[in-house]
């Protein structure tokens, strides 16, 4: 579903900076991959090369059978909107709309109706338990509740891929856990490829394998610590 073929990042023209060299890996479909290194080791680079936000400086990047290096910046844009779905740190809301009108959003962009849009998006933000919720703005709801916000709109169009960039960094222990939980019910009911950037163990322990940076470069690639069917 997602491959890295022999990618490198390159940034600088004097003094270059390897983001990535020579990364090779792949996440078969439905599978959750966590990528954990520490600050500076190339995970947010992978992270943008799969969105198409940027471009390797050599190798390829291939989405559901698909070399990125092939499309152009529209081509790039309706793969967002129709194939990736992105979750924040930040959560990245609009202030000035309500829980039901960002969720909806991504399927007015698609052409869907207003009134089409938000009654999937209500039924969307029923699914992650903010029913009670859809008319709140995100400066009206707590941190994990826009968090909830973000990850139903994230997945309203059912995207076959879902890249999660530190989704519970922003989050207390507790409330964490909860979206992870939240994320465990929804990959069993929905079955999305997830590649998660974490510096959490706890939060890396939910996905099947971990991917290992250090200095651009994989240093490991292995299966979460978790116990079986604990936590998924």
């Amino acid at each position: 579903m997602i491959r890295l073929e022999k990618v490198s990042r390159d940034y600088g023209e004097n003094k270059v900076v390897h983001a990535l060299d020579h990364v090779d890996f792949e996440v078969s479909r439905g599978e959750r991959v966590a990528v954990m290194g520490p600050s500076g080791s190339g995970k947010s680079t992978i992270l943008n090369l799969v969105c198409g936000l940027d471009d390797p400086t050599a190798g390829k990047v291939i989405v559901d059978g698909v070399n990125l290096a092939a499309l152009d910046d529209d081509a790039r844009t309706r793969l967002r909107r129709e194939k990736i779905g992105m979750i924040f740190q930040t959560f990245n809301l609009l202030p000035t709309m309500s829980a039901i009108e960002n969720v909806s959003l991504p399927l007015r962009l698609n052409g869907l109706s207003k009134k089409e849009a938000e009654l999937r998006a209500g039924a969307m933000l029923e699914r992650v338990r903010l029913g009670s919720r859809l008319d709140h703005r995100p400066d009206e709801v707590s941190g994990g509740e826009r968090q909830r916000i973000a990850i139903a709109r994230a997945l309203i169009f059912s995207p076959p891929v879902l890249l999660a960039d530190e989704p519970t960094g922003n989050l207390d222990s507790s409330t964490g856990e909860e979206i992870l939980a939240l994320l465990d019910d929804l990959h069993r009911e929905l079955n999305t490829t997830m590649l998660m950037v974490t510096h959490n163990e706890e939060a890396a322990a939910h996905c099947d394998r971990i991917l290992r940076l250090r200095d651009g470069r994989v240093v490991g690639l292995t299966g979460a610590a978790l116990p079986a069917g604990e936590g998924r």
